[in-house]
């Protein structure tokens, strides 16, 4: 079922009118119910994986909290090794079967492993990864087992960020499901502001700029750079309107019924490096990848080697969690090697920036860490390594070319999949929406918005959802990270 469907809109009316309406003892129930048939929307009979894993880790933390010595150890690998190995399965497989396929025929040998005709459960990794958050932390002693079967079902399968997240941890959500939140018109129209904008995100900017990017990144070799320019440009504010406007609407319908969901992302595009980009962009699963693997090797508590191999694996390790292809080993690799480098660089820059006196100009840092970044999501988006590589060598070659063009007043432009008046549309859109966040950046929106009339408000809320409906682009496109 997707936020961006009539389909959500009528469950999430019912659901939520019915959580106000019943007694709040119950509300754990509805919601655990309706987050089963929100899960079954897209294929039912995962829901059993979903129910394998619930039970062991259900069990594992009991277990794990009474035990003591090295059997708390053994109960806590026991889960870990049921959810990855779930994850494995289904995930990555066929992935290290293709690998090891390449490699046994480069002996001369045959694989003797099938290949498993599988689909990918919807959102796999983020519910394994909150559900071994949960063991985890038991294990550690920062959370107690929970008890109630249900309620801790609730935790895993709680529908507002079942499929993508953000990825919760359990001293933040589960004692929430306890609790008796009223109806609070300010929360309310709060979440629905959220939900709004989540949208507005969703169909009038990503989807709209999901046009050119699938038009040129499936042919790649039949556009010159400008081409390829727009559409790694369109790309990279597509995956960012498409994931956080998922993560909008998700922390506002959450919001709606009282529950406080952690903020996911936070303005990443103003970020000054590639360090402050990652503390900003997927605030969940970066946190998750700091508190369970980079300090569990060391993080910087190490050699400085040691350090930067660290940082290194933890974003390998990112980029395999993102897909199963080279292309996110990649994508993973090369923001391992930017922080990497930018640390072993960093006293020399500081040098430079003195001598230049070039850091008074803050938008040059910004500029550049979004280029980085932007050159990144090419791998990131390319259906192989063979396009990868074609568009990572390619993007810039063909400027001579477009500059003579241009000065011999011969047309630079080609057709990407949308008319000029589109493309300076979604340009616009992409300029509209950065100037909100900048906006945000220097004042309370919510508080600036209080002290404006009435009228006014109404007037702007009016807006939304007219350019909602008369912009947005309503063919039920699935959330990027869905696949993940």
């Amino acid at each position: 079922m997707l936020f961006n469907s009539l389909h959500f809109l009528v469950f999430f009316i019912i659901v939520t009118s019915l959580y106000f309406a019943m007694s709040y003892k119950w509300r754990w129930m509805l919601l655990l119910v309706s987050s089963c048939y929100f899960y079954m929307a897209f294929v039912p009979i995962y829901i059993l994986i979903l129910g394998f894993t619930i039970i062991i880790d259900y069990f594992a933390g009991i277990y794990i909290e009474n035990a003591l010595g090295r059997r708390r150890k053994l109960f806590l690998i026991f889960s870990l090794i049921a959810n990855i190995g779930v994850l494995a399965v289904f995930k990555y497989y066929n992935f290290l079967n293709d690998n090891f396929s390449f490699l046994m025929k480069g002996f001369g040998l045959t694989n003797p492993l099938p290949y498993l005709s599988i689909l990918l459960p919807i959102g796999l990794s983020f519910h394994t990864f909150q559900a071994m958050s949960y063991t985890i932390e038991v294990y550690r002693g920062h959370q107690k087992a929970e008890r109630h079967f249900g309620i801790y079902s609730l935790y895993v399968m709680f529908y507002p960020q079942l499929v993508a997240g953000p990825i919760e941890r359990p001293q933040n959500l589960l004692h929430q499901f306890r609790e008796k939140y009223d109806f609070e018109y300010d929360r309310v129209t709060s979440g629905l502001k959220l939900m709004a904008w989540g949208l507005f995100k969703k169909v009038v900017i990503a989807d709209r700029l999901a046009i050119a990017v699938n038009y040129v990144y499936k042919q790649p070799e039949t556009h010159n750079s400008l081409g390829l320019i727009v559409a790694t440009v369109f790309f990279t504010f597509q995956i960012f309107c498409d994931f956080s406007g998922y993560s909008d609407m998700a922390i506002g319908a959450a919001r709606i019924m009282g529950f406080k969901l952690m903020t996911n992302f936070n303005k990443p595009y103003q970020s000054k490096s590639v360090h402050e980009f990652w503390g900003r962009w997927h605030i969940s699963l970066s946190t998750w990848f700091k508190d369970y693997l980079y300090i569990t090797l060391g993080g910087n508590r190490v050699t400085i080697p040691r350090w930067y191999l660290n940082l290194f694996i933890v974003f390998l390790v990112s980029g395999l969690w993102h897909g199963a292809s080279w292309t996110f080993v990649i994508w993973g690799a090369l923001h391992g090697f930017y922080l990497v480098f930018g640390l072993i660089t960093q006293n020399a820059r500081l040098k430079f920036n003195r001598f230049t006196r070039i850091d008074r100009i803050p938008f040059i840092s910004t500029v550049i860490t979004f280029l980085l970044v932007a050159f990144a999501w090419i791998f990131f988006r390319a259906k192989g390594l063979d396009n990868a590589f074609y568009i990572a060598t390619h993007i810039f070659s063909g400027i001579p070319d477009l500059f003579h063009r241009f000065i011999h007043h011969k047309s630079v432009f080609e057709y990407i999949g949308m008319t000029k008046k589109d493309i300076l549309l979604s340009f616009a859109l992409i300029i509209f929406m950065e100037t909100v966040h900048y906006i945000q950046s220097r004042v309370n929106v919510t508080s600036f918005l209080a002290q404006k009339p009435a009228y006014w408000r109404w007037l702007l809320y009016y807006g939304i959802v007219f350019t909602i409906l008369f912009l947005g682009v309503f063919e039920n496109r699935q959330f990027i990270y869905f696949q993940f």
